[in-house]
């Protein structure tokens, strides 16, 4: 009995000794635990709530399509697929020949197109010098015309009015006096026939009769001639008025002549726009055959190429992409809810993947729209089933310094944007 007494204490003691030690150490733990927790949440708190990030981003770049803008051989390629090239280097030849031809033809024709325009140049002052020598000539022909007709007309009237009056007014006094001198002769016929009067004084009367007869028909014939010349003054006045006529006719066909200046002008435009013509189809030839060799527009790396020598090329048909490297940028999709404090101009870094490395960069601009609202077949809600999803918007992300990393349209990159 005594010694069941005794145990028994030793058996109730050790349990309340025990206890307290095995649940000391995990209270610590778990305190440890929380504190860390905490910690960490404090952490993530402050370290998250100024940036925002995504890893639906990648590389995005100019993608240059090469294509032909003539037809024709390929005779020489210069490049191979992944080689970099710099602006103006030659890519691909083809067979320019038939352009060359062209080319040739265009020259030749405005050749001959400048020759007619400077025969037609130098056509215009010599129809101008031509005419209007002709109408100077002309007009100085009409002068003199109006002034022998007008001499011709004082003639005429001269001629039609004193000088006939004249040779009339001494006919009918040759007149009188015949008749007078006749009378005389007719009284004294009887005189001399019974001797009353001597045979020389009838012999003056007969030659008075005779003189007044020749003076008479002297008077006549002056008449006679004075309106011969009046008729031959007035045909010289009607040949002065013809040539007058003709002085102005020949003088209206002169200045009509002058006109021919205008229509000379007119062929040198015509001329001019006929060479404008011939100089632009030399150009337009010699630009398609600049278009036998094709040059890099740009810096970049050549892909996909696909040309080979003496394949047949058409207008716009691929040959190959070119892309310049050297400038790209990032397109970040963030979601909807993550944008609210997110504008152009803001810090961002760019972690990518391929190198492992971390790179500057900025905000550029946001989208207008959705990626689902500008995919090719954007989401139709037309049935009623809606479910609320939240929506991408891309983020154009432009790189600030490469440090050395090389992007390549395509590649999957992190991005975490400072809001602050």
């Amino acid at each position: 009995m005594a010694e069941s007494k005794v145990a028994m204490p030793e058996t109730e003691e050790k349990p309340a000794v025990a206890e307290p030690q095995t649940k000391s150490p995990v209270r610590i733990v778990v305190a440890i635990l929380l504190v860390i927790a905490i910690g960490a949440g404090l952490w993530a708190y402050y370290h998250y709530r100024d940036r925002v990030s995504t890893d639906d981003a990648e590389v995005d770049g100019h993608v240059s399509a090469i294509a032909p803008k003539i037809s024709g051989n390929v005779i020489d390629v210069l490049v191979r697929d992944n080689q970099p090239v710099k602006a103006g280097d030659v890519l691909v030849r083809i067979d320019p020949r038939d352009y060359q031809a062209r080319v040739d033809q265009a020259k030749a024709t405005l050749a001959e197109d400048e020759s007619k325009l400077r025969a037609a140049q130098v056509g215009v002052p010599l129809s101008d010098l031509v005419t209007e020598s002709g109408e100077t000539s002309a007009s100085a022909g009409v002068g003199d015309a109006q002034a022998e007709l007008d001499r011709a007309r004082l003639v005429y009237e001269q001629a039609s009015s004193s000088d006939l009056a004249f040779a009339e007014a001494n006919v009918h006094a040759r007149q009188a006096n015949n008749d007078r001198a006749q009378a005389d002769l007719a009284r004294m016929k009887p005189l001399v026939d019974k001797a009353e009067i001597s045979q020389q004084q009838y012999d003056a009367y007969v030659a008075a009769a005779k003189v007044a007869d020749s003076e008479l028909k002297a008077a006549q014939e002056k008449l006679a001639s004075a309106g011969k010349d009046a008729a031959i003054k007035k045909a010289s006045l009607a040949a002065a008025e013809t040539r007058v006529a003709q002085a102005n006719a020949q003088l209206s066909t002169s200045v009509a002549n002058r006109k021919q200046v205008a229509i000379r002008t007119a062929d040198a435009g015509t001329a001019q726009a006929v060479v404008e013509s011939a100089r632009a189809t030399l150009e337009a030839a010699e630009l398609q055959l600049s278009y036998a060799t094709i040059i890099a527009p740009m810096d970049g790396v050549v892909t996909r190429k696909s040309v080979e020598i003496g394949q047949i090329l058409q207008p716009g048909q691929g040959i190959m992409t070119l892309i310049p490297l050297s400038d790209t940028w990032v397109t970040a999709n963030f979601k909807e809810t993550q944008l609210a404090q997110v504008h152009a101009g803001q810090r961002a870094e760019i972690h990518v993947d391929m190198y492992g490395a971390t790179i500057d960069g900025h905000v550029d601009s946001i989208a207008g729209a959705t990626g689902a609202s500008m995919s090719l077949l954007p989401p139709e809600n037309a049935t009623g089933n809606f479910v609320k999803v939240v929506q991408r918007i891309p983020v154009k992300i432009l790189v600030d310094r490469h440090e050395g990393v090389v992007l390549r349209p395509g590649m999957n990159v992190n991005v975490t944007i400072y809001t602050k």
